[in-house]
This record gives structure tokens, C-alpha cells and sequence, in this order.
């Protein structure tokens, strides 16, 4: 049996990172189609940075704790789980909650812990794995031989997009600030563009332009990325750290044929994110598993520290996941 509290970090109120504050929580109580699972990490996202500050709310049902992914085990059921046993180790996306030491979620959005990989680093997968996958593969329709370019290629999302193109068959080309990151983003197999020192519109280009755009920056990236892609490009949205406006020539969509879209994760329905899941069984989860796709760790914060974690994520000098340490491994 698990206890009736456990530790969690919640947000006092909108604001900097001290308002992430160690509190007691009840443990929460499967509803039908969920498991519980006993955290042992958590991975640190964005996502978690907006709802700290109160501009990413979560949706209708979801735990107010920040966290978006996790792993650990299984302790608990609701009514009609059937796929799933109790101690069995599985790492999930989150519809939130996981700052705490037991979180719920529905159990078609958790999946077995990759072999050879330990909880630690399977709780850095399934928000980025989710982002990437339904963004850059299904939505962005990412094809071999694509020339794709990826903004913020040592976060997370980034390092998780470079490696599933490359195993996919693309050109991967990915944008950084500091040569330290080129030299990380160089080490994956992509070709490394410094944003402070080079213009990437020109060397995407001289290529031919770019196929198939990831951008989590927006703002004064878009007209730029627009003007970046090939005839028949894509332009995949995720975020807009510098912003969602800017002013667009449409008329270059128009006669290049350009495809601009762009997604969240968390709002869309559980059916919707139960079959992304099932697409990263089949078709990511080997690639994992035989080595193609790695986890890059950048710095490991215990759960009480989560204002720490928050501060290296808002520094923007991490390279790879930031992961929060909620019970042994």
C-alpha cells in the first residue's frame, strides 16, 4: 500500500522561481483508465517554467503540480486498466502533477521503460518524445532526405529532434548560441549553426533551403524561417520564447507553397495522445533501445531543489534534459 500524503513542490502563486515551494499533498487516487505510479525522477520542461509563471494553465481535471513527465513504478489502478500490472516500471506523460512524489495519468500515455535504460533517464522521454514525434514526424511529415532544421538544438526538444531525423533519414541542420552547444549539437551527427555569429537563412540557402522547419522561438524567427524554407516547406510552431507576433509576406507561402502549422501537447484529448504513444512503441521505442536515440542529461536537482531546476532552465545554459530526483533509483 502507498501512503495517504506524500512531498510535492507547488506553485505558491505567478511568478519567479521561488514561488515553487515544498508543501504535503495527498496522494491522488486513480479514476478510471489511470495508473499511479511511485516517481523516482521527473523531467524539467518549459511548459513547467509558463505555468509557474501563470501563463500555461492546466487543463479542466489535471493536478495543479507542475511536471509534465516521469518514471517510475507502478502502485495503483482504477477500474478498467487491464494492459498494465502493479511493479511494473514505466515512464509517462503527465497531464501534470509531476512534482510530487505519486502521480496519476491515463494508462495508454505511459510505456515500458526502454531496456538498458535506467529510470533517470526514461523520465526525460515522454514530453520530448511526444513533442517531438507528433510535431516533426506526423504533423511536419519529416521524409528522408528532408533537410530539416531545428531552433534550440541543445534543449530537450532539441536534442531528441536532431537524433529521430537523423535515424529517420534526414539532413539535420540545428541552431545554437554558444560554441560549446555547436560542439554538442556537431557530436549528435547534425551540422551546427551558431545564431550569433552566423545567419542561418543564408546557410540553409545555399542547400537548397530548408524542407521542414521545428521552431520554439517565434518572433523575429518567423519571417526569417519563412523565408528560409524550400518550395513546398513546412514550418512546425511549438513555442514562442521571443513571441507570437510578427509581421509575414504571405505571398511568399503562396509561391513557394508553404505549409505553416504548429501545436500543444498538453490540451489535446487523451485518445489523441494515447495514439502518439502507441506510434513511439512501435516506432521509436526500437530506435531507443538499439542505440540510434540517446538521453542527454544536463543536471540532476532533488525535488526540493525544483527552484534551482527552474533557474537553470530559465539561464538557457543547459545542454540536454534538466531532471528532478523524487526517490531512489
Amino acid at each position: 500500500m502507498f501512503p495517504d500524503a506524500m512531498n510535492a513542490v507547488e506553485i505558491a502563486g505567478p511568478g519567479e522561481a521561488d514561488q515553487l515551494q515544498l508543501t504535503r499533498r495527498p496522494v491522488p487516487v486513480p479514476r478510471h483508465d489511470e495508473i499511479l505510479i511511485k516517481l523516482a525522477y521527473a523531467g524539467v520542461n518549459r511548459p513547467d517554467v509558463a505555468q509557474r509563471r501563470g501563463t500555461y494553465a492546466p487543463p479542466p481535471g489535471a493536478s495543479d503540480l507542475p511536471g509534465l513527465e516521469g518514471a517510475g513504478e507502478i502502485v495503483g489502478m482504477g477500474a478498467g486498466v487491464t494492459r498494465w500490472k502493479k511493479g511494473e516500471k514505466v515512464c509517462a506523460l503527465l497531464p501534470g502533477g509531476g512534482y510530487g512524489e505519486y502521480a496519476a495519468c491515463h494508462a495508454d500515455h505511459a510505456l515500458r521503460v526502454p531496456r538498458a535504460l535506467s529510470l533517470r533517464e526514461a523520465a526525460c522521454i515522454p514530453e520530448t518524445a511526444f513533442t517531438v514525434w507528433s510535431n516533426v514526424v506526423e504533423r511536419g511529415g519529416l521524409r528522408g532526405g528532408d533537410r530539416f532544421l531545428v531552433h534550440g538544438g541543445t534543449s530537450g526538444i532539441g536534442m531528441m529532434a536532431i537524433q529521430i531525423a537523423q535515424a529517420l533519414g534526414a539532413r539535420v541542420f540545428a541552431t545554437a548560441g554558444s560554441d560549446e552547444k555547436c560542439e554538442a549539437i556537431a557530436a549528435l551527427g547534425a551540422t551546427a549553426i551558431n545564431y550569433k555569429s552566423e545567419d542561418f537563412t543564408r546557410i540553409l540557402e545555399a542547400e537548397g533551403g530548408a524542407d521542414l522547419i521545428l521552431d520554439m522561438v517565434g518572433g523575429s524567427y518567423i519571417p526569417r524561417n519563412i523565408k528560409t524554407l524550400a518550395h513546398d516547406g513546412r514550418l512546425v510552431m511549438i513555442a514562442f520564447l521571443e513571441g507570437p507576433k510578427a509581421e509575414v509576406n504571405f505571398a511568399q507561402m503562396m509561391v513557394k507553397r508553404l505549409t505553416l502549422t504548429g501545436s500543444t501537447l498538453r490540451p489535446q484529448s487523451d485518445a489523441a495522445k494515447a495514439e502518439i504513444a502507441e506510434a513511439l512503441r512501435k516506432r521509436l521505442w526500437p530506435l531507443i533501445e538499439g542505440g540510434a536515440v540517446k538521453v542527454t542529461i544536463d543536471s540532476e536537482f532533488a525535488l526540493k531543489d525544483a527552484a534551482d531546476a527552474h533557474r537553470r532552465m530559465e539561464s538557457s545554459n543547459h545542454i540536454g534534459k534538466i531532471v528532478l530526483k523524487i526517490a531512489g533509483d
